[in-house]
Order: C-alpha cells, then sequence, then structure tokens
C-alpha cells in the first residue's frame, strides 16, 4: 500500500527567510493580506495531502478485508446442511454485513485523520464498530427469527473484527515504515517562550512513529538564536510573535504547536487561532501536563471557561481485574500454542552450553514484593560471578548494566536475545500471577535500592515481559528515558494500550531493533 507521498516544502526553506515573524497579529490586519492566506491554505492542502489519501487507502483496506473474512466464512460454514438450504440467506448477508460494517466504521469516526497512525484511539474505535455491528445483528436476527449463530453469522463477525484489526496494524508499519524515512510527516512550526517551545520541539520529534518534523519555532522578543533540543539538534527560529502567518509561510508548515505560557494563553491564543482561520493549517495547543493520555483528560466547563480535568490513574477496580483475566488468557493459549518452541529452545541450550535451560534470578515486582523470574539462559553458568570484572564496560547509564558485546553471552544466547525469545519462559510468571504480560522492565533489588525521585511509582503495577520500554528503543534507550516511558505506562495503562505494546512488540521484536 502507498498512501501517497508528502509535498515538497514551500519555496523557502526553514530559517530561510528574511522576516522578523508575525503572530498574534490584530485579525482585522490578518483579513486584509487575503493573497497570504490563500498562499498558506494552499501550502497546508499539499501538506496533508498524504493524510487524506492514507484514509482513503484505508476505507479500501477495510473493504478489502471484511469481503476477505466473509469469503473465507462463507467457503468454511457454507458446506454444511444449514447453509446449503439458507443459501440466498446467507448471500444477502454476504453482502449486506461488510456495507453495514462499512458505515459503522464511518460513524465511529474510524476514518478521521487526528485518530489514525498512533495511539490506541483508532483500534478501540475499530473495536467500537464492531460491537455495533455485532449488537444491530443480533438484535435484527432476533426480530426476524433468522438463523444467524447457525450458519457464518456469528463467525463471520470474529473473522472480520480480526481482519479489519489486522489491516490497521499492517497499514500503520507502512506509515511508520515511511516516516522512518521522513516520508508522510506533519512539518510543525512550534510557538512559546524558549524554554517551553524547545521542550514541546522535543516530545513532538522524540518518536519518528508520531510524524511530526519541526521545521521552526516563533518565539517571544527578538533573539533569534536556534533552539537546541534534548539530542543536540537545532530548530531554526521563524520570527517573533508578533505575524505568525509570514512564519507559517516561509517553513511550509502545516502545523502550529503551542508550547503553554504566559505569552500564548488567553487572548493572545484567541488571536492566533484568529490568524490561522481558514488555511487549513491545524493548530495543536499542549498544556502544561506531561505524559498524561487523553483518556485521563476531558474538557469540563466552567464559568464559561474550558477547564482541563484530570482522572486520578486507575490502579486498581473492574478494569484492572479484566487486564489480569486477558492476561492468564492470553498467556494460557501461547504456552498451549509455543510448547514445542518451548521445548525445543531449552534441549538447545543445554545441548550448545553446559548449565541449565532456565535462568532464575530475582527481581522486584508489584508493590516491592520480589519474585523468581524465569528467562532461557543466554549467558556462561558462571556470568553472575564475571560481572563484576565486566563492570567497566557497562555502555548504559543510570542503574543498569548492558554490554553491547558481553563476552558472556553464549552464541545461541545472542539469538535467543535478539529475538527476545529468552523473554518467553517469562509466560510461566503471568500464570503464576507475578507479572504481566505488559508493564514496566521488571527491575533487579540492587536497582531499586538506587531509585531516586519518582522512579518508585514504577513499582505501582506488576512488571511485564514487554512494554513501551521494549517497543521504543529496548536496549539502546537511557535510563532517564527507561524510566519515563515506565511511568508513562503506569499513569496512562489501558487494555487498548496493552493491545497496541503487544501488536508494536511483535513488529520490534521480527526485526531485532535495539536488541543487544
Amino acid at each position: 500500500m502507498q498512501p501517497g507521498s508528502q509535498a515538497g516544502p514551500a519555496a523557502h526553506g526553514p530559517g530561510t527567510t528574511g522576516h522578523t515573524g508575525l503572530v498574534v497579529a490584530d485579525p482585522t490586519l490578518v483579513r486584509d493580506d487575503e493573497s497570504r492566506l490563500n498562499a498558506i491554505a494552499a501550502t497546508a492542502t499539499r501538506n496533508e495531502y498524504w493524510l487524506r489519501r492514507y484514509a482513503f487507502w484505508l476505507v479500501f483496506l477495510d473493504l478489502t478485508m471484511l469481503v476477505l473474512a466473509g469469503t473465507i466464512t462463507a467457503s468454511t460454514y457454507g458446506s454444511n446442511e444449514v447453509a446449503a438450504a439458507q443459501a440466498g440467506l446467507y448471500a444477502a448477508m454476504s453482502a449486506g454485513l461488510p456495507l453495514a460494517w462499512m458505515a459503522a466504521l464511518a460513524l465511529s469516526r474510524c476514518y478521521e485523520t487526528r485518530f489514525l497512525g498512533e495511539g490506541p484511539e483508532e483500534y478501540r474505535r475499530v473495536g467500537n464498530a464492531a460491537l455495533k455491528v455485532m449488537a444491530v445483528a443480533a438484535v435484527a436476527s432476533f426480530l426476524l427469527e433468522l438463523p444467524f449463530a447457525q450458519g457464518f453469522g456469528v463467525p463471520f463477525l470474529l473473522a472480520g473484527t480480526v481482519a479489519l484489526l489486522l489491516g490497521r496494524v499492517w497499514a500503520r508499519a507502512v506509515l511508520h515504515a515511511g516516516r522512518r524515512r521522513t516520508r508522510w510527516t506533519h512539518r510543525v512550526l512550534v510557538v512559546g517562550s524558549r524554554g517551553q517551545a524547545a521542550d514541546l520541539a522535543g516530545e513532538l520529534s522524540r518518536s519518528a512513529r508520531a510524524g511530526y518534523c519541526i521545521v521552526g519555532a516563533v518565539i517571544p522578543g527578538g533573539d533569534e538564536t536556534p533552539l537546541r533540543l534534548h539530542d543536540d539538534t537545532t530548530v531554526p527560529v521563524a520570527g517573533k510573535l508578533t505575524r505568525l502567518g509570514t512564519a507559517v509561510l516561509a517553513t511550509g508548515a502545516d502545523t502550529v504547536a503551542v508550547a503553554a505560557g504566559p505569552e500564548t494563553s488567553g487572548e493572545g491564543l484567541r488571536l492566533l487561532s484568529y490568524e490561522l482561520e481558514g488555511t487549513g493549517v491545524d493548530l495543536l495547543v499542549a498544556p502544561a501536563l506531561a505524559s498524561i493520555s487523553g483518556t485521563r483528560v476531558s474538557i469540563r466547563p466552567v464559568a464559561g471557561l474550558p477547564l482541563l480535568h484530570l482522572d486520578e490513574p486507575e490502579l486498581t477496580g473492574a478494569r484492572k481485574v479484566v487486564k489480569q483475566g486477558f492476561d492468564l488468557v492470553t498467556a494460557s493459549l501461547l504456552v498451549l500454542l509455543l510448547l514445542p518452541v518451548l521445548a525445543g529452545i531449552a534441549a538447545l541450550v543445554r545441548a550448545t552450553s553446559p548449565g541449565p535451560a532456565l535462568f532464575v534470578q530475582e527481581r522486584v515486582g508489584l508493590r516491592g514484593s520480589t519474585f523468581r523470574v524465569l528467562k532461557f539462559r543466554t549467558m556462561s553458568a558462571d556470568a553472575e560471578q564475571r560481572l563484576a570484572e565486566l563492570a567497566h564496560l557497562n555502555e548504559h547509564d543510570g542503574v543498569l548494566f548492558k554490554v553491547r558485546e558481553d563476552p558472556r553471552i553464549t552464541r545461541v544466547g545472542a539469538v535467543l536475545r535478539k529475538y527476545s525469545l529468552d523473554e518467553l519462559p517469562q509466560l510461566f510468571n503471568v500464570l503464576r500471577r507475578e507479572m504481566a504480560l505488559v508493564g514496566p522492565r521488571p527491575p533487579l533489588p540492587t536497582e531499586v535500592a538506587r531509585y531516586q525521585g519518582h522512579a518508585h511509582r514504577r513499582l505501582l503495577v506488576k512488571p511485564g515481559i514487554t512494554g513501551l520500554w521494549q517497543v521504543s528503543g529496548r536496549s539502546e534507550l537511557s535510563w532517564d528515558d527507561t524510566v519515563r516511558l515506565d511511568l508513562q505506562y503506569v499513569e496512562n495503562w489501558s487494555l487498548a494500550l496493552d493491545i497496541s505494546i503487544l501488536t508494536r512488540t511483535a513488529i520490534t521484536v521480527l526485526t531485532a531493533r535495539g536488541a543487544y
């Protein structure tokens, strides 16, 4: 699938304009320059073309997956006597259900571009559409006395849901692969004070998957020194906070991201929105909330003011029970399916190096309790005794110990680590309710003893076989980034997020990115 390529930048590259910039000007002055507005709108339209085309391809992909699911289901369940006797009914259902499902996807806003490409919201909306179709089909079957469950109705609904989710996973993988090559990205102009703009630009550009390319910044005052981000990259300052449209046009931006601050609040922010009105340029406003999931934030109007209401992290309750049930069922199924693989790896480890097949180590789990984590042994049997002599080779910051070319790793162990196969025995830790499928990395007691600040909040949930740290860089992450991602998961976890992380884990492991 090729959803199209992004249009090139505007005639002037970032930072090449001689203008002094431009943002919260009087809106009456903005309307005097219609040619400039038209130029900005044309640039935004060109830059957003790929996103609209991607949404169109998703419509085609969803319909294809539903037709495929219907064809497979009909060929599987259409040969029995009940199906043969009601061939006409099943033919009508084969044609009608995919169309009804597409309508449900549209009503669930599954093609709105702001929900596509990142986060669990896209998958949640696809799941909601499937539930709507199932509910309508069940009611219609009851009222019309149709033998819905005896034919391919129920199997088709289940197969269609799986097919849609797999299609979205594949489409997102294609999109992310393009973004890693700097294609299909949003061109973002950051607005705010120097420190806040640098922080926002750093967060937006931290992950290539998100698709935000920072092309410039607009800063109050006259200082045009480029912004320096956390990774030592620089962002050109395109102008002052007096004429935003000129900066947007000069950088070819299709998105303006505003950092929270006194210069960009109240009347200034309202005038800024006036200036972008009718241009097609997206306006994003970052609240002073770091790493807070949208599911915890809602807008509460109070005295005419749109206030943000922040829910507490849900660490107990019904959703927690659902998560535990999901973990136990999924882990049980995976163990049954992977038993031959587990046995084969164990035999291979024993046959290629002296020592046991499993490596057992004490780790810290939920609320500081300790447990014995299970892994396939990937190092020599005396690895723990040799740790002190290799301490000077540590390539990781913080409290972790990582060596890219660790001499203790066996040849088989290197392959197991590359594809994270050494983690598979932890499925039994999940069945013993010591771990979860998704959660923070299980730390050593010595690591926990060196925790500082809010790092102890990682222990508020069960550690996981995989997590945000696994799908965001694995061994290549710094200690600070590992803690940040773990705390982000603790604060914002949900079943939809777990499913998204598990899907991303499969892709990350298969491509062996960031493992050593």
